[in-house]
């Protein structure tokens, strides 16, 4: 038994590994893989005993259950933005009707969610938002902005949305934290983002007079930079330890390889390999001991930093011990069809973004400075 998990979790262990080893593999479609985790009272752990989520599940059990789900190699999921940050965002700061329209749906995988956050001048500096929602005669709101690197837009039924509502306003003041249905025809459009992998799980969101009711504001009007941060605190917790347990499989696969090319020969490769395997084990021990929340203010930049360097590392090195072969794709490939690649290239690929996403390496370290260290505040526009 692992620190941390007492007996009555292992408990819970195997009935988690039970579940999935019966529901697995799937071969429905992604709505439907959601529809059979919340019949089955997996969606909504965390949200204690309000009679909003399936069942009641302390945090060691919530961490279980991400941990063996990833373990099991069950489908990626398309309802955990509606799970994992607007769900605590309404427990913190929803209304009890708001609460009761849009909690359950998303505990029975029938509503899936997006995060209308970033646009194409205001990435990591969140505070430079320019999507405009202004009210209207009858109260609600006409929404026209561009929302970019929408996770999970094409499948979306209702998107959270941060916009300016006061046109006077700058920075963090004058926003309003948004509720909007995606099902507008001529008046959202989106627009998927080809990756350098292949895939498109990015979107650029256009919205041109898009409507939210009054009633699905969450907090008040002005105030949605509070709740919007709020939101963003709930991004990381034990999902992270669940992160981690990919990395560590994606890590065995990379050690298989180098010892099937011969590169584990390479006593350098061998030393990054242990390297590599420690830091992961070091990135679980603190992410076990910050669980409860005694984390500082700087610790989730922190572990960002970490996570997103390790990976990027790990990946560079999967291609390295590929040898030449990492280079090749499949032989009927062109330019005008997607391609396919394979485990390694993929993970190259990919974490090449790792650096970026979620908060830029350079926008961490600088609330690190600002938040932790106390270091005069950057002046915008100087970060490099």
């Amino acid at each position: 038994m692992e620190f941390g998990f007492s007996g009555g979790d292992e408990v819970f262990r195997g009935e988690v590994r039970g579940w999935l080893r019966e529901r697995l593999p799937y071969g429905g479609s992604r709505r439907g893989w959601e529809r059979e985790l919340g019949a089955g009272g997996w969606i909504g752990l965390g949200w204690g005993e309000d009679g909003y989520g399936n069942r009641s599940a302390g945090l060691t059990r919530q961490v279980v259950w991400a941990e063996e789900y990833v373990r099991s190699g069950a489908p990626a999921r398309s309802g955990h933005i509606g799970e994992k940050l607007l769900a605590p965002t309404l427990l913190a700061h929803g209304s009890p009707e708001q609460k009761a329209r849009f909690l359950p749906a998303v505990a029975a995988g029938d509503e899936l969610w997006c995060q209308g956050y970033s646009e194409p001048g205001a990435g990591s500096d969140l505070a430079g938002v320019r999507t405009r929602a202004e009210r209207t005669a009858d109260g609600s709101y006409r929404i026209t902005g561009q929302k970019i690197w929408t996770s999970l837009a094409h499948e979306a039924d209702w998107c959270f949305v941060l916009a300016r509502s006061d046109p006077g306003s700058a920075r963090h003041h004058g926003l309003t934290f948004l509720l909007v249905p995606m099902d507008q025809p001529g008046r959202i459009e989106v627009r998927p983002i080809r990756q350098i992998t292949g895939t498109s799980d990015f979107n650029e969101v256009h919205l041109d007079g898009a409507r939210a009711r009054a009633e699905h504001v969450v907090g008040a009007p002005g105030d949605g930079w509070r709740v919007a941060m709020s939101l963003l605190g709930f991004e990381r917790g034990v999902s992270t330890l669940a992160q981690q347990i990919g990395f560590a499989e994606e890590l065995a696969s990379v050690v298989r390889t180098a010892e099937a090319t011969g590169a584990a020969a390479d006593p350098v490769v061998r030393d990054e390999l242990v390297g590599l395997w420690a830091e992961l084990r070091v990135m679980r021990w603190h992410a076990l001991r910050t669980l409860g929340g005694t984390a500082g203010p700087g610790a989730p930049s922190a572990a960002k930093l970490l996570w997103a360097g390790w990976h990027q590392r790990l990946g560079e090195l999967a291609v390295r011990v590929r040898g030449a072969a990492a280079g090749t794709g499949p032989a009927d490939w062109s330019p005008s069809s997607p391609y396919e690649l394979d485990a390694e290239q993929h993970l190259f690929l990919f974490s090449r973004a790792d650096t970026v996403y979620g908060g830029s390496d350079q926008i961490q370290r600088t609330i690190i400075a600002e938040r932790v260290l106390g270091l005069p505040r950057q002046p915008k526009g100087t970060q490099d």
